[in-house]
């Protein structure tokens, strides 16, 4: 099926897919920039929390507020009349036929064709990337292949975390989105450049492998979420410090040591490291992990 069909350029009625809170950010900058959202398509609304009572996404409640249509359902967007559809974060593939009757451009956080795939900003802290960036991408039945609109890079310090960076892309890419669409899209650049994937992390990758050198320890625990096992309890660690600052305990990784900044034992809110090693009575050259 033929899915090369060129947007309407500049367009100006969009359709917008999108799910996280990451993506209510273009959303509202779009209705901002006077642009036409025909219809908002969200992930449907999940039972979260111990009540089980069904939540919308973010996208969703950002839509109502805005006072745009809502739909959970990919196919509306044929009846739209849409001249582009924009997609961030959305979460779910788009089939053939739609993008046949929508063309679609993708804001995609990584500067491909590295990180292709679901947690590209994850995987650039993993690897020790010291850049990244947005790509403003064609939306192709492939996964992440479409030509590229529109690029910016955005440095990643030594120390940023997850949600440092990603909040520095969203806004880079939220610029870069809106000028686009008001210039014009133009043509898009082929991807140049042996591709690698960025598969979503699973809860597993965030135990903490003390084997493993100590800025990979670091990296890790950027990402938000990591653990570990003290005296048979988990411990949360939300900041390390590599080399150590010489403030909180320090624990032998494969290569070095690791400071702890910030953790939050089981049970309990977060705290800083020097609090916590004090209830538990830490001593020096002690472990982590059992």
């Amino acid at each position: 099926m033929d899915i090369a069909r060129p947007p309407i350029d500049p367009p100006r009625r969009l359709v917008f897919l999108g799910t996280p809170e990451l993506a209510v950010v273009p959303l509202r900058a779009l209705v901002a920039a006077g642009f036409e959202i025909a219809l908002v398509v969200s992930q449907p609304d999940r039972r979260r929390g111990r009540g089980g009572a069904q939540t919308p996404s973010p996208v969703k409640v950002a839509a109502l507020e805005l006072g745009l249509p809502v739909s959970d359902r990919v196919a509306d967007v044929v009846e739209t009349g849409a001249d582009l559809g924009v997609v961030v974060a959305f979460g779910r593939l788009i089939k053939p036929e739609v993008l046949a009757a929508v063309p679609m451009v993708n804001l995609h956080f990584s500067l491909l064709p590295r990180w292709r795939g679901a947690a590209p900003v994850e995987r650039a802290i993993l690897a020790g990337d010291e850049r990244t960036g947005v790509d403003l991408m064609a939306v192709e039945e492939g996964l992440d292949t479409g030509g590229i609109y529109r690029r910016a890079e955005v440095p990643i310090g030594p120390d940023d975390t997850l949600d440092e960076l990603r909040g520095r892309l969203v806004a880079k890419g939220t610029e870069v989105l809106v000028a686009a669409l008001q210039q014009g899209l133009g043509p898009a650049a082929p991807q140049e450049g042996e591709p690698t994937y960025a598969e979503k992390i699973t809860p597993s990758e965030l135990e903490i492998d003390w084997t493993a050198p100590a800025v990979a320890v670091d990296r890790l625990v950027r990402l938000g979420g990591a653990w570990t096992m003290h005296e048979g309890r988990r411990l949360k660690v939300w900041r390390t410090a590599v080399p150590p600052q010489g403030a909180g305990p320090v624990v032998p990784a494969g290569d070095g040591p690791v400071e702890l900044v910030e953790v939050q034992p089981e049970g309990k809110g977060r705290m800083p490291a020097t609090a916590w090693a004090n209830g538990v009575r830490w001593s020096p050259g002690q472990r982590l992990g059992t």
